[in-house]
């Protein structure tokens, strides 16, 4: 018991000796007057804060903080927190940080700041004394000559995080005024179509906010006008040039993405996520409206292009690049890729910049998308990339057709699609008229004409950029290129013909190519013929197993037996496309996102009319007469211009399956089909070969040199022999098409 005793007393002894509890609010003062006396008691003025314990004052004052904050409840406001707010230390620390004293002042202050935002919970930017020296430091970072770029992306990150928790902060952080209830109804009634802030429970109205916004239905040129930034606010490096203004928070995120630092460049690019991300309520409305954003984003967008060097790129290496997503400019690449071909690394940043765009167009609200899209389409495609398109220069309409297919390629948000599809196609839902002089829509006419145009280059790439809009899910796309002019179904005739009296595409008699002596029943395979129409009414493909039978059967005995090479060096039949056409048919469904009927439609009462010629639309057109000369024109071409119709051919659009895959629908005169342009190639093939000698030992020696890729073989008759074996596999790929669809119509 005595032990005991003598326990308890040294215990209590041990506890009335030990040092007093430590006061946090003292302490957190102490360290203050420990920073305001450097400047009392220094001398040394060139010294950097480094250098100094300015740093270690403000990690100690910011650790004191969180440790308040920790043993109170969320709700209560801790004294050592009043005491920064009563004594408005962020705003001296603000104006230090302004003068640079010491040197590199701003850096400690931004990096108390942003782990001030981020590391106490409590919501501090509603708070004045808090969100009036954040918007000071804000307008401290991205000024030229800036050495903190990397404590700027992290304090603006910071803000953007903050933001994101709660959109209601973004008024503060970008200074938007607060419109009154009254002010709020008579801009509703003006039809001003602007979202007001949030009210206020406080005098946070700040007299240096930014003027009142813009008219939503204004355009696009009165949007630059009134934001205060276009294109030309961005100096040849690409960088955004200073304002005679201080940087907002959006400006200066926008030239943070421009640093030479690859960690900064990162940071500007999430925390501009994090602002276009907010789904609240008028958020979209006041980054689209209220601030520079739209401006500032396209307008890096022209500037980037425009560093581009045209004339010594090559357009096929653009077209070989892969895919190039936003955040691979972070990845620690090579250095030396960009040093393969001059000027990639140009190409490489605009399309990191316009992935990054569209990628944000995904993420934004509605508002905030289509306005960006349409200052995007406004800026870069109708100012730069029109006059190029419409140029006479065929360097100039190559590398800007290149350049457009990629983005058409590259582009999946919805806001920059239409308004891609818009650009390039226009909006007419009226069919075409052969008599016009004229597309109304001049872009698109050229483009399509383009498809057959002198130079093979242009023609290539403009096939390859129509084939890349049809990939896209847009049901505009193919209801302008083709539906318009096929869903009346002109280019039927009600009344079955006499033989002698149906006509083909050239409008001359039926009777006289099934005469021709080019064309006798012995040259199809083990005797068949062309499968009679009987078996089907016209009109109504693959409506039983036995048509769709003969319809397989029409396009793989299309090329006669004496031409044919595939057998000759054991490759397959029609079967070895099957997959292939599948995951085409498979792939083409849904892009339209169209409710297609079923059944086909009923033929136009116009197409009884007497003297009505049907007319497939200029696009049609030029595809089909480019396909006629598919024995005279180069492989390369040939396989990109099939490459679309087989492509146009897989849509499940009923209208579309009867005009290209049908050969047993009676055609109005001068009316033309995939079919009868294909049986003309095939009477002048078989015209043309009876001037080579030995044309199936030459068949299969080029057919072997193909498929060794062996593409600058001087063989004799070259263009016609690669030519003949093109149209034997493109058959053979209309087949499986056709069989593919019958199977998937009755899954």
């Amino acid at each position: 018991m005595e032990m005991f005793s003598k326990l308890t007393s040294l215990f209590q002894q041990a506890l009335e000796t030990r040092e007093p509890s430590v006061d946090l609010k003292e302490s957190f003062v102490e360290h203050w007057k420990g920073i305001t006396n450097y400047y009392i008691q220094t001398t040394d003025e060139e010294r950097p804060a480094r250098q100094t314990d300015i740093p270690w004052r403000l990690k100690q004052m910011l650790d004191i903080l969180v440790y308040e904050e920790g043993q109170q409840v969320v709700e209560e406001t801790g004294p050592c927190l009043e005491y920064l707010l009563q004594h408005k230390l962020l705003e001296t620390l603000c104006t230090l940080g302004k003068a640079q004293y010491p040197p590199g002042m701003l850096q400690q202050v931004l990096l108390f700041a942003s782990s001030l935002l981020m590391q106490i919970k409590k919501p501090l930017l509603q708070m004045l004394h808090i969100y009036r020296p954040i918007q000071k430091l804000i307008g401290l970072c991205a000024l030229p000559g800036s050495q903190s770029e990397k404590e700027e992306a992290q304090f603006l990150l910071a803000v953007c995080s903050q933001v994101k928790q709660d959109p209601y902060l973004l008024n503060y952080v970008l200074k938007i005024p607060i419109i009154s209830k009254s002010k709020m109804t008579e801009s509703t009634s003006n039809q001003s179509g602007n979202r007001n802030g949030p009210d206020t429970k406080n005098d946070t109205d700040d007299p240096t906010s930014p003027s009142p916004p813009c008219n939503l239905s204004e355009s696009t040129t009165s949007i630059h006008s009134q934001s205060g930034c276009s294109a030309s606010s961005f100096d040849q490096s690409g960088c955004a040039s200073p304002q005679a203004e201080a940087p907002d928070l959006v400006f200066a995120l926008v030239h943070l993405t421009q640093s030479q630092r690859g960690r900064v460049r990162q940071k500007a690019h999430e925390g501009l996520l994090l602002l276009v991300g907010l789904q609240s309520e008028g958020s979209g409305e006041t980054l689209a409206q209220r601030t520079q954003l739209v401006a500032l984003l396209a307008g890096k967008l022209v500037q980037l292009y425009s560093l581009v060097p045209t004339e010594e790129l090559d357009p096929q290496d653009i077209l070989n690049m892969p895919p190039i997503a936003w955040s691979s400019q972070f990845s620690k690449a090579s250095p030396d890729d960009g040093l393969l071909c001059p000027g990639l690394d140009h190409v490489t940043l605009f399309f990191c910049w316009l992935d990054f765009l569209d990628h944000m167009m995904t993420e934004a609200p509605q508002v905030l998308a289509e306005r960006l899209s349409g200052c995007v389409h406004s800026l870069w495609l109708s100012e730069v990339m029109l006059p190029q398109l419409m140029s006479t220069g065929e360097s100039a309409v190559l590398l800007s057709t290149v350049v457009l297919c990629r983005v058409v390629q590259a582009v999946r948000s919805t806001a920059l699609l239409d308004r891609l599809v818009m650009f390039l196609l226009g909006s007419q839902s009226q069919p075409e008229e052969p008599a016009e002089s004229q597309d109304p829509h001049v872009l698109r006419g050229r483009l399509i004409q383009q498809c057959d145009h002198i130079s093979e280059e242009i023609s290539m790439a403009s096939l390859r950029l129509f084939e890349e809009l049809l990939r896209k899910p847009h049901g505009a796309i193919l209801h302008n290129l083709v539906l318009r002019h096929l869903e009346p179904r002109r280019y039927l005739t009600l009344t079955p013909a006499p033989l002698d009296d149906r006509h083909t595409d050239s409008g001359e008699d039926h009777e006289d190519l099934e005469e021709d002596p080019w064309f006798p029943d012995s040259l199809y395979s083990d005797g068949q013929t062309l499968p009679s129409p009987s078996s089907a009414s016209s009109g109504a493909l693959l409506n039983s197993h036995v048509h769709s039978t003969d319809v397989i059967n029409s396009f793989l005995c299309l090329v006669p037996q004496e031409v044919k090479s595939s057998q000759l060096v054991q490759e397959g039949g029609y079967d070895s496309y099957v997959l292939e056409a599948r995951s085409l048919c498979e792939a083409c469904g849904p892009l339209t996102q169209q409710d297609w009927v079923e059944e086909l439609p009923p033929p136009s009462s116009s197409s009884v009319v007497a003297g009505t010629v049907f007319y497939e639309g200029l696009f049609l057109q030029v595809l089909f007469d480019r396909l006629g000369r598919l024995l005279e024109q180069p492989y390369d071409l040939n396989l990109q211009l099939t490459s679309v119709v087989s492509r146009l051919a897989a849509f499940r659009h009923p209208v579309i399956t009867e005009f290209m895959l049908d050969p047993y629908i009676t055609l109005t005169p001068g009316a033309r089909t995939l079919f009868t342009v294909l049986i003309r190639v095939i009477g002048e093939l078989m015209q043309r070969v009876q001037a080579v000698p030995d044309v199936s030992d030459r068949l299969i020696r080029m057919r072997r040199k193909l498929l060794e890729l062996d593409q600058h073989s001087q063989e004799e008759h070259q263009t016609l022999l690669r030519g003949i074996i093109l149209l034997e596999e493109f058959c053979k790929e209309l087949a499986a098409i056709a069989f593919v669809k019958l199977t998937l119509d009755h899954d």
